[in-house]
This record gives structure tokens, sequence and C-alpha cells, in this order.
């Protein structure tokens, strides 16, 4: 398969978990964040953006502008440290303990050959897991492009669907047998039933 990068976001404000540092919360003995980078240990480079205690050898960190400016602003930071010549780029949230590289693979596989923009996975409901998906990185840089000049040249505090309107996109639903990797955790009770699943 094409080589890939993957960025993790981990800057939002976890306010159902009040303010906590919900990335650093462990599900079945490790940080989320540290799971969703072993699920993507193969990608170069990993990079987090946002607040990151201590991480893998080798992990970059960086901040999206301004601090705390949403998960669009934060892509855009972790798009400036890729490698000239990246071609695909797994974009996930730092709240997917689930997440294994299998379902990142399946991901990869999905967009590899093909000539959508990217692939990400759907829930039972048919929700895009925008969060949860891999994506080529020239139609990222085109839609930030684009959000930024529908914008007036911000886009901090943009949402993710504004900046994937338009990409062409291949849903991609878990055919595991384990639990869904695009399982996020916003509450403390969602981190109860990741625990439940990582056990």
């Amino acid at each position: 398969m094409t080589a890939y990068a993957a960025v993790v976001l981990s800057g939002g404000a976890a306010r159902r978990m009040g303010g906590v540092d919900k990335p650093a919360r462990p599900v079945g003995g490790r940080p989320m964040l540290h799971r969703v980078l072993a699920a993507v240990a193969d990608a170069a480079p990993r990079i987090v953006v946002g607040p990151a205690g201590p991480l893998p050898e080798g992990v970059r960190v960086t901040r999206e502008q301004p601090p705390g400016g949403g998960p669009v602003a934060a892509t855009v930071a972790g798009l400036a440290l890729l490698d000239p010549g990246t071609a695909m780029v797994a974009l996930l949230a730092a709240d997917l303990p689930l997440l294994t590289p299998r379902a990142v693979a399946d991901l990869r596989r999905a967009l590899d050959g093909s000539t959508v923009d990217g692939a990400c996975y759907v829930d039972g409901d048919g929700r895009r897991q925008q969060l949860c998906g891999v994506w080529r990185v020239d139609a990222l840089r085109a839609a930030v492009g684009r959000l930024a000049v529908e914008r007036g040249g911000m886009v901090d505090g943009a949402p993710v669907r504004g900046l994937l309107a338009g990409m062409v996109v291949r849903e991609v639903s878990w055919s595991g047998s384990g639990p869904p990797p695009w399982f996020d955790c916003d509450t403390d009770e969602d981190v109860r039933r990741a625990e439940e699943w990582a056990t």
C-alpha cells in the first residue's frame, strides 16, 4: 500500500468531561492518545496537534493557531509538518481508543488505487466518522484553501464537515468482529464502554 502520514487531533476542550485532558484518559491501561498512535505505528511522520504529555519516540507535536481554534485549524497545523511528496494522511481524533492497525489498513485499502478524495468509517446509522479517515493530502489542502476563501481567510472555528464538504468520500463500514474502531469517547460513560470492549 501507499506510504502514509498520520495527524492526530488532541486539542478538544472535553466539555462533557469537565475539561479534563481527555486524550490522556486511560483505556485498557494506556492513554487514549497512545492507543491511537499505536494504531498508526507504521505512519511517517506521526504528528500530534494539541497539548501532549510524554509521547513515543519520533512523534512530532505542534499547536493549532490560535490555540483552541478547532479541528480545521488543527488539521492545517498538522498538514504544515508533512514531508514534501506525502500523498496520503490519516486524520484522526485522539479519543479513538478502539482504533487498530487493521482498521487503519482497511481505510488505506479503500483509498489506494481509487480516484476518491478520502475514505472514512460510517457508524451503524450511516453517519460519517470524519475524524476516523484517510485522505489525499492534495485534496485536503485544496479544501482548506476553498474554506479559507469562503470564510474571509480564517479557518479557526470552522467545523470539519465544512472542510470536507464537496470532497468525494468512500464510506467504509466496519466488518470486523471486534468493537467499532470509530467509537469516540465524549463522556465518562463512553470511556466505561470502551474499557469493557478493551478488556
